[in-house]
């Protein structure tokens, strides 16, 4: 299924951390923290949002890091995505 977003919607899917600290020490599921790196899936147009324009400056493939409760999460075809704002994306990582 494609997803295309509206207006300035950005669809990400989390890159999942690894489950080891630096020392070594294995995290279960519950003390693993909500990612906040992501590649970018499917950017909006932009446009007219509140009364002002938005320029998208995300592009298909990024990877970026975004604020840790924004969006809403969904399932699609098996996969876990997040649909944000772009004022929710903090930076492009490179």
């Amino acid at each position: 299924m494609a997803i295309k977003p509206l207006f300035d919607k950005v669809v990400i899917k989390a890159i999942e951390q690894d489950e080891k600290t630096a020392s070594g020490i294995v995290l279960p599921g519950a003390a693993k923290e909500k990612p906040q790196l992501a590649r970018v899936l499917a950017v909006g147009p932009g446009g007219m949002v509140d009364g002002k324009e938005v320029k998208m400056q995300v592009k298909v493939g990024d990877t970026v890091l975004y604020s840790k409760y924004a969006g809403s999460e969904f399932k699609i075809d098996g996969e876990e995505v997040v649909i944000v704002r772009q004022a929710d994306i903090l930076a492009i990582v490179d």
